[in-house]
């Protein structure tokens, strides 16, 4: 089994910087993609960036491309999640997912098996 558990969420002012993270547990080594998802109050749960373990590409949606990256580090099983220039249109519960298969379209969420807790942004304008 595998358990994630994220990290480093807060409020901050407009063009502030928060750095998520997401430590997982378990049964790790074999998690292909993973990747950070949002959901604000009323909408529905969007992907945000997602990183293939294994040649370290990376996917971002369009909203936050240039802005939030995406990186992990193997040796701690630790996944993380640089955000610039928040917006509050960033404000939402993060979360943190994993999947050990390749995913076609990784930044959908139906295609990930594990999941945080979430953690909460908040960007005040």
């Amino acid at each position: 089994q595998v358990q994630l558990v994220e990290s480093g969420g807060g409020s901050v002012q407009a063009g502030g910087s928060l750095r998520l993270s997401c430590a997982a547990f378990g049964y790790t080594y074999s998690m292909y993609s993973m990747g950070w998802f949002r959901q604000a109050p009323g909408k529905e749960r969007e992907g945000v960036a997602s990183i293939d373990t294994v040649d370290s590409r990376t996917y971002y949606a369009d909203s936050v491309t240039g802005r939030f990256t995406i990186s992990r580090d193997n040796a701690k099983n630790t996944l993380y999640l640089q955000m610039n220039s928040l917006k509050p249109e960033d404000t939402a519960l993060y979360y943190c997912a994993a999947d050990p298969r390749f995913l076609m379209a990784p930044l959908r969420s139906a295609g990930y098996r594990y999941w945080g807790q979430g953690t909460q942004v908040t960007v005040s304008s």
